[in-house]
């Protein structure tokens, strides 16, 4: 029974440890090693460059109240930057949706108002409001009176998507989000969910580049999954096994040996109730040996 009851024991304990989850394979900010990968100093932080069905917010300013209302409809920009900041402009929020917004056609333009085509696809937002305001301000040159014109460019709507253990799609709020922005925005990776084998799926002048990396890694603020992109998407596995609550050595250790207990138990009981069988029908069979002779 003591070799069972051994056997048993190392192998519940073997089982629970190569399932627990330790704090080598959750934590982040860990040093490289032989088992963290270590990432070049690659790090160059680009501007976000227009792609075909992108969608701009574009004010224009200007002391004339007639050029203001020519190009922005006497709207309420305020209202549509606020939510442009809050990540919230949609078609859902505002009914006006696409009277604000340019939409990146096919061709890489955008249709503005008395310019006509405006080549955007591969500029910055930045480029886009520099071309807008030289292309406004030699049309409107001749106006009597005229100042220069001042223009605002957002992209609206941008977002990235997380798929696999878990699932969404969350808002950009800020020009440069962080991967661990997003990991957060998402409500971090999980305990049972892989750390260290992270797509990002990356779409990018027409090509589609699916990366792994390893979220633990501290070398990761010097590598290109540092900064996540507008439609980015981030596939988060789930590891086969990890669907018990068992986060520490510890824990392991003590469920393993309630189990052993319990199984001791279990054994103890039904090998009495073996004992006493054997021991009940011996004796009849004895006794009945007995009484024929």
């Amino acid at each position: 029974m003591k070799g069972k009851v051994k056997i048993l024991f190392f192998g519940f304990l073997l089982a629970f440890l190569t399932s627990c989850v330790t704090a080598r394979k959750v934590n982040y900010m860990q040093e490289p090693d032989k088992h963290i990968p270590s990432y070049a100093d690659t790090l160059s932080y680009e501007e976000y460059q227009l792609r075909t069905y992108d969608r701009l917010f574009v004010r224009v300013y200007s002391l004339d109240e007639s050029v203001t209302k020519m190009y922005n409809g006497g709207g309420n920009g305020n209202y549509m930057r606020y939510m442009l900041s809050n990540g919230n402009l949609s078609n859902s929020t505002t009914g006006s949706y696409d009277l604000y917004t340019y939409l990146v056609e096919d061709d890489g333009t955008i249709d503005f108002p008395t310019i006509g085509k405006i080549p955007v696809r591969g500029l910055t937002t930045r480029e886009v409001k520099k071309k807008l305001e030289d292309e406004l301000g030699k049309l409107l040159k001749e106006i009597p009176g005229f100042s220069t014109v001042s223009v605002e460019v957002n992209i609206v709507d941008r977002s990235f998507s997380v798929v696999g253990a878990q699932n969404g799609r969350f808002p950009i709020t800020k020009e440069k989000m962080t991967i661990f922005e997003a990991i957060a925005l998402a409500g971090d990776i999980g305990d049972f969910n892989s750390h260290k084998e992270i797509k990002l799926v990356r779409e990018k002048e027409g090509v589609t580049t699916i990366k792994t990396f390893d979220a633990r890694s501290k070398d990761i603020i010097n590598s290109e999954f540092y900064y996540i992109e507008p439609n980015d998407i981030i596939y988060i596995r789930k590891i086969p096994g990890y669907s018990f609550g068992i986060n520490s050595a510890g824990t392991a250790v003590g469920i393993t040996a309630t189990t052993i207990s319990f199984g001791v138990l279990i054994y103890s009981i039904v090998q009495t109730g073996i004992n006493h069988v054997k021991k009940h029908y011996g004796t009849k069979s004895n006794t009945s040996t007995t009484g024929g002779n």
